[in-house]
């Protein structure tokens, strides 16, 4: 790999989970292979963080900014200056958690300043369920929905075993994740074909 080419790409990994759990765990062994691999890597997670709903006010389609002053405002630095993002969730009731769904929604007001905000990144999901299948790839179609929505490119690990990205099984447990070796088969797809998108596809941050 020429290391020159992405050296200056920036990875942001959102965490949406309130816990240091499993699904932050999962996330930081992701960041930590595209970090071996030369990238850039940035950790957020809303875990102690403020971050409130949005409101659909309209107030950032006329000033161009999110009425709400909070926490949140240091992730959309980081998410303009990324080349690829990673979100991760845990599964709630079978879908994404309802902090990664408030990141989602928050993030109308950096479009509303800039419809190209996200426009030609490289972005995976990571789903984290108690169960087996506890809603994972339904949480997956909200993340790539998510990344459609705003002009993204979405990238799965492929056939046979990570389809539409990385699954995992917790079995609500730290060592419950840490056991499941095919949901970390799915992770290792998954960053493989993310990374190559990158250095296909990818721009190098300026920032």
């Amino acid at each position: 790999m020429d290391l020159t080419l992405t050296v200056f790409m920036i990875i942001v990994g959102v965490c949406g989970s309130p816990r240091k759990q499993a699904t932050e765990y999962v996330l930081e062994e992701a960041l930590k292979t595209l970090s071996a691999r030369g990238f850039d890597t940035r950790l957020w997670t809303i875990r102690g963080r403020q971050i409130d709903y949005c409101t659909h006010c309209d107030y950032c389609l006329t000033n161009k900014a999110c009425a709400i002053q909070d926490d949140i405002q240091e992730l959309y630095v980081l998410l303009n200056q990324a080349t690829g993002i990673i979100m991760a969730s845990p599964v709630y009731n079978g879908g994404v958690s309802a902090q990664t769904k408030t990141i989602m929604d928050r993030c109308r007001a950096p479009v509303a300043a800039d419809k190209n905000f996200f426009k030609g990144k490289i972005g995976m999901g990571i789903a984290v369920g108690g169960d087996r299948a506890g809603g994972q790839e339904l949480a997956l179609m909200q993340i790539h929905t998510f990344f459609i929505l705003n002009g993204m490119i979405p990238v799965s690990g492929g056939f046979f075993g990570a389809n539409l990205g990385a699954t995992l099984w917790s079995k609500d447990t730290l060592d419950g994740v840490k056991q499941d070796e095919e949901g970390f088969r799915s992770l290792k797809k998954t960053v493989k074909r993310f990374s190559e998108y990158l250095e296909k596809y990818g721009k190098a941050s300026t920032a």
